[in-house]
């Protein structure tokens, strides 16, 4: 089994002159879902190299025992400083690809080609999708194969207007993550500001918020292992 875990590469928080980046947790918690499972991992990102890591989400109060785990493992650090630039991949030989959050992702990820095309064809090879936290909106540009939004009409969720509000970047972020994906006419839902909460429809899974990234990395690899047991055509669907 290889996953493929997508990373931004995007380092300012809007106009306040502060760091963003990724979200530590929702690399970590998966990476190790995924590690643990006898997976083979790619780390990728739009510049490729070291991606730049939220600094609020390696503060104490949100280090968690697999972050912890992550620092201390020089084989995962070593592979995070050398992310492969995300236009050199492609969906051949990957079995699944995930999606940590973090807010760097609604900047660069959000609008990129190469993302896009990853999710696209990922889904048409009959393959799964995780995204979690704020990485949903990474879906915004996405197209299903006849055109459509990918998200119309699919159950999603996503990072919430509340706990954008409870961090207090409502007017930094260059959308809000459940607007946006209502806009596009998801099936959003939704469950309390920071508690776990994951979706699937078809080959595409949704996580809420940083808790949701263990979870979603779990339905992830269900899915994967399922299709690998039972390799018959699968629908995007």
């Amino acid at each position: 089994m290889k996953i493929l875990i997508v990373l931004t590469s995007h380092d300012q928080l809007g106009n306040t002159g502060r760091k963003t980046g990724f979200w530590l947790e929702e690399l970590a918690a998966p990476y190790y879902v995924f590690k643990d499972a006898g997976a083979e991992i790619v780390l990728a990102s739009p510049k490729g190299g070291q991606p730049p890591l939220d600094p609020k989400s390696n503060e104490p109060a949100n280090q968690t025992e697999a972050t912890h785990r992550l620092e201390a493992d020089t084989e995962a650090t070593a592979a995070l400083a050398r992310t492969v630039p995300l236009d050199t991949v492609t969906q051949d030989g990957f079995d699944a690809v995930f999606y940590p959050g973090g807010h760097g992702p609604l900047w660069d990820l959000a609008e990129d080609a190469a993302s896009r095309r990853i999710i696209e064809t990922t889904l048409a090879a009959g393959k799964p999708v995780a995204l979690v936290c704020h990485a949903p909106g990474v879906l915004r540009h996405v197209t299903a194969e006849d055109g459509a939004p990918l998200v119309r009409d699919r159950k999603v969720t996503g990072f919430t207007n509340s706990e954008e509000d409870g961090v207090q970047l409502t007017q930094v972020v260059p959308f809000l993550v459940e607007d946006e994906l209502r806009r596009l006419g998801g099936d959003y839902s939704k469950v309390s500001d920071w508690q776990p909460y994951v979706v699937e429809d078809g080959l595409l899974i949704t996580g809420q918020n940083p808790a949701s990234s263990g979870p979603a990395a779990k339905a992830l690899l269900v899915i994967t292992e399922r299709l690998a047991a039972n390799p018959a055509p699968a629908s995007a669907g």
